[in-house]
């Protein structure tokens, strides 16, 4: 019999990656949804950038999957939407940062190195211009900081550095990988243009298929965004649906 992704999965430790993507979280928590409903192996570390670090952040700080997809399907622009006199983005974050203090502070979590499962996210620091990643420090600005979409949101001071979206310079969460770590990714179609205002700043990925990398792309989900929030249940259980495949598809 053949061995399956979800065999690959549970034969040893392994990081799980979740990539950068404009309201990619719906689709992230879908893979998660079915990471728990088949009983695959949970991962040692899960690494998030941008909608990869709302979704992670949130399941290693010991939310359920279940818990996170009501969030969101409950989520409504004015949730979010708190703009602002445009002084480096569009929307205040104001109520972003106090909805996720709320969820985890339900948790009794505060910091990155409190997470029950090691948790690490990538944002982009501006005076730095580059990458960086974020392993200690306080977990819901590191969260809304690689979440900080550029001009949509204003940047996020996070340990005394002013930081933006993690996938403005790494989509892939490469720079908290190591080459020979395990990891499972799933990558999110690119439709940004942020990455053309880094130039040589950008990270350059290496996620093909190895031994010690699976790289999972769901291709057509629906594109979720600010006005169209009614499409993430479907893009939630699209990649759900499609990683429950995968997990028995041969390795």
């Amino acid at each position: 019999m053949s061995t399956t992704h979800h065999d690959w999965l549970a034969a040893a430790p392994y990081t799980l990656a979740l990539g950068a993507g404009f309201f990619g979280f719906f689709a992230h928590t879908g893979v998660l949804r079915a990471l728990e409903e088949s009983g695959a192996a949970r991962p040692r570390r899960v690494v998030g950038v941008s909608a990869g670090a709302l979704a992670g952040g949130l399941w290693a700080s010991g939310l359920g999957a279940e818990e996170i997809e009501a969030t969101l399907v409950a989520l409504r622009r004015p949730d979010f939407w708190d703009p602002g006199w445009p002084l480096g983005g569009l929307l205040r974050g104001d109520k972003f940062a106090a909805r996720l203090h709320e969820l985890l502070d339900a948790r009794g979590v505060s910091m990155l190195e409190q997470c029950p499962t090691p948790f690490a996210t990538v944002v982009y620091e501006l005076a730095g211009r580059r990458a960086r990643v974020l392993e200690r420090g306080r977990l819901a600005s590191a969260i809304q900081a690689s979440c900080t979409v550029p001009l949509m949101f204003r940047p996020v001071r996070h340990e005394g550095r002013l930081l933006v979206d993690g996938g403005v310079a790494d989509r892939d969460g490469q720079t908290a990988l190591a080459d020979d770590e395990r990891v499972l990714h799933h990558r999110l179609v690119s439709r940004s243009p942020w990455r053309r205002l880094t130039g040589r700043a950008q990270v350059v990925s290496n996620m093909s298929e190895r031994s010690g990398r699976k790289v999972m792309q769901i291709d057509a989900l629906p594109r979720v965004s600010p006005f169209r929030l009614e499409w993430g249940p479907r893009a939630l259980a699209t990649a759900r649906e499609a990683t429950l495949r995968w997990l028995d598809a041969p390795a």
